[in-house]
């Protein structure tokens, strides 16, 4: 039996780390892959996930941390009204060349929380509410307000604001459908999927 897939992720939030492991986890259980999780940035926002990324980078090269060399690495910034091509590129302009292969971007298209609601057929199954949102709003809080709104207006207890159903959604979620109403998702997942076959047939 081959060995799992070693996988870190730097964040600039909890609202990523949540969405964003049990999204890894599914996709990989698709791809017939099996992987280890690493969280090494998740606080401190978009800055300090990018500067912990330069800084990791430097440690392995070095042999500092005397662990395994990640497969894979995925860094997630919200995109926060500007482009996203434009955030994405700021990522990869971050990674060394010896680690650019192994890159995942993430940029949530303007924030995570929107990827949270990205499909309101299953939101709606899981949370008992559908949001209430705009096609696209650039607003800041805008998605973050509409996810804690709907989760209270489904009898919850506004506890952390809805993040606390990350991984039911992540499950639950009909990930083409999701992709199709945002395409950052979507871009996210086609090359997390792509990555992971690369390492399955490496």
């Amino acid at each position: 039996m081959s060995s799992p897939v070693a996988v870190d992720i730097f964040v600039e939030d909890h609202a990523h780390e949540e969405f964003l492991k049990p999204l890894l986890e599914r996709i990989a259980r698709e791809e017939g892959v099996q992987v280890t999780v690493r969280v090494r940035s998740a606080r401190g926002g978009h800055g300090r996930a990018v500067s912990e990324f330069q800084l990791y980078q430097n440690l392995i090269e070095q042999s500092v941390l005397g662990e395994q060399r990640p497969d894979l690495l995925i860094v997630a910034i919200d995109g926060n009204c500007s482009t996203f091509a434009k955030k994405r590129q700021e990522i990869r302009n971050a990674a060394k060349a010896a680690f650019s292969d192994q890159l995942i971007v993430a940029c949530p298209d303007p924030h995570v929380e929107r990827w949270y609601l990205a499909d309101p057929d299953s939101f709606h199954a899981v949370i008992g509410q559908r949001p209430a949102i705009r096609k696209k709003k650039c607003a800041h809080g805008y998605y973050k307000n509409a996810l804690a709104k709907a989760v209270q207006a489904a009898g919850h207890p506004p506890t952390l604001g809805g993040i606390e159903f990350a991984r039911e959604l992540v499950e639950k979620m009909e990930l083409y459908q999701a992709g199709r109403n945002d395409h950052s998702l979507r871009a996210f997942i086609d090359d997390l999927r792509a990555k992971l076959r690369q390492t399955r047939a490496a």
